[in-house]
């Protein structure tokens, strides 16, 4: 009864004085109007960047820079790439990470096509595997060998976590990988994948958003990216303009939110309330 009592109140307060129900609860509204104002600002800067009028440079990322190092290695050792996306799924609030690493397969892929060199492309989700091979497919058409595309090395392993870490592992040991490439999102697996590649004397890149497996790639890999860092390599490698474009879009909202969120912890602190009175009258 309580609880009945409870949410009437709370679409009561969602109400306006005729009774109107609004289309969005009050307390986001405000977000609701920052959303509008930075799509706004992406609008623009996809604009400039797709018409050439400014393109924004992107910083030295050092882990970026050494897959073409770790894959040309591989090469002259005459021994495999492996590859990663990490475990998780597409539909999860952890899914951009995967879809950051498919973006990093195909700059591999097209790596390994050139160079004549084998990629294994190991998988967990089951929904990760026919974009993997597809993304692998157009690479090696791309780098103009579509024959040397061999599905059978984008392998689904298991949808257990510990198994397909015991696979991925397995093979790094049977075919003695010279580069291991892992850009995703990972869990406890992390430090398995590493110190397998290690005992094989691969050349190791690795780069998550989770930041409790952060510490083990950088303890136990040559390079690594850190975070944002791998969402941003689909511009970094492809130099799109529209990624591009997008990536500088998302820089001014992240900046214009951390000024928010100072100018606020000041004039709180100081005991003025007008940021919030101001973002209260949005709605």
């Amino acid at each position: 009864m309580r609880k009945e009592q409870c949410a009437k109140k709370g679409e009561n307060e969602n109400r306006e004085e005729d009774g109107k129900i609004l289309p969005i609860a009050a307390a986001n509204q405000s977000a609701f109007v920052f959303l509008i104002f930075v799509t706004v600002i992406m609008l623009v800067t996809l604009y400039l960047a797709l018409k050439g009028l400014r393109m924004p440079a992107i910083r030295k990322i050092a882990g970026m820079d050494a897959i073409q190092e770790a894959v040309g290695r591989a090469t002259e050792m005459g021994r495999p790439v492996h590859f990663s996306p990490g475990i998780a799924g597409l539909a999860t609030d952890t899914g951009p990470q995967t879809l950051a690493g498919l973006t990093v397969l195909a700059h591999v892929a097209e790596l390994t096509a050139k160079y004549k060199t084998t990629l294994w492309t190991t998988i967990r989700q089951a929904e990760v595997q026919p974009l993997a091979t597809e993304i692998v497919r157009q690479a090696y058409m791309k780098a103009g060998v579509p024959d040397d595309f061999d599905p059978d090395k984008i392998i689904y392993l298991s949808g257990t976590q510990f198994a397909y870490a015991s696979g991925v592992v397995g093979l790094m040991h049977r075919e003695k990988v010279a580069a291991n490439i892992m850009i995703g999102g990972f869990w406890a697996e992390s430090l398995l994948f590493a110190e397998g590649a290690y005992q094989v004397g691969a050349i190791q890149v690795a780069g998550t958003a989770q930041t409790s497996q952060l510490p083990f790639f950088v303890a136990a890999c040559d390079y690594c990216l850190i975070g944002e860092e791998i969402l941003a390599a689909g511009a970094y490698l492809s130099r799109d303009p529209l990624q591009i474009g997008g990536l500088w879009g998302e820089d001014y909202g992240k900046a214009i939110a951390i000024i928010l969120v100072a100018i606020g912890l000041v004039l709180s602190l100081a005991g003025n309330n007008i940021l919030w009175s101001l973002l209260g009258k949005l709605w």
